[in-house]
């Protein structure tokens, strides 16, 4: 039977959560481990950090989970429904080692593809295959710090609602436009609007710009590639050029998230 929605504008008490098994619990728990099954587009979120910046960013929380130690927090954060939660069964049903005691579910923002090239000279960023998520975090944070128009996610990219990626996004998860591509073949529409790809390399070669003579003024979309495997060829196929950071020491390649940071800085600087 579902459980009524308590405002957190009201003068009614929120409702405790004293069994693991609460299905508003269970809900929650599920979208916490594993956020690329959720098809309605809510999100759980946990922590302090994650809870404000979603607050910050024009989010609203459809529902709060408190622990009991923490539920004077009631007033910080305004919800739709507020829950105070068992110590024993928010800690143990939390991803972090040390839960703070602030959790919530929240309708994550969506952008298409075309909502993203409406800026003028899109600075976008191609992931394929990015499998780390504190990679996934980093480079997140450094599009919003850059300037970046949007992320384009393909096939085998973690999801950035992956708790690890947005803790390591420091909150720009919720800012940064993102747009899931389901099949490759998408990106042509890049090239019909001709905005030139370039696929980030490690190893460089006759067809290969350095980044510092690449023309990343104008629109551009920078490919980044899997952590170990690199760019995928179908992926590659929509290139149009080769590009790479130029290392002074003998290292075989950069972190992805690193690399890509570098990158858009190139970009922002030459913008």
């Amino acid at each position: 039977m579902p459980q009524p929605s308590i405002s957190a504008h009201s003068n009614r008490p929120a409702l405790e959560i004293r069994s693991r098994h609460n299905a508003r619990w269970k809900d929650f728990r599920q979208r916490l481990l594993h956020p690329a099954h959720a098809k309605d587009g809510r999100i759980a979120v946990e922590g302090v950090h994650l809870a404000q910046e979603a607050l910050r960013s024009g989010l609203r929380l459809e529902a709060l989970f408190l622990r009991k130690d923490t539920a004077a927090l009631q007033q910080t954060f305004p919800a739709n429904e507020i829950y105070i939660v068992a110590k024993d069964i928010f800690n143990q049903g939390c991803a972090t080692e040390a839960p703070q005691g602030v959790a919530a579910l929240l309708q994550k923002p969506t952008t298409s593809l075309d909502q993203a090239l409406r800026k003028a000279n899109p600075l976008l960023v191609i992931l394929d295959g990015i499998q780390d998520p504190g990679n996934l975090g980093t480079i997140l944070r450094s599009a919003e710090a850059f300037g970046a128009s949007g992320l384009l996610l393909l096939p085998g990219t973690v999801s950035p609602w992956n708790q690890k990626a947005m803790r390591a996004s420091a909150g720009s998860v919720f800012r940064v436009p993102l747009i899931q591509i389901d099949d490759v073949t998408t990106l042509s529409q890049l090239r019909a609007r001709k905005i030139p790809i370039y696929a980030a390399v490690a190893h460089g070669g006759p067809d290969i710009l350095d980044v510092a003579d690449a023309s990343l003024d104008g629109s551009a979309a920078l490919l980044i590639g899997n952590e170990g495997a690199g760019i995928s060829a179908a992926a590659l196929a929509y290139a149009e050029k080769k590009i790479q950071i130029s290392c002074v020491g003998p290292v075989e390649s950069l972190n992805a998230g690193v690399a890509t940071s570098i990158l858009l800085y190139a970009a922002a600087q030459q913008r």
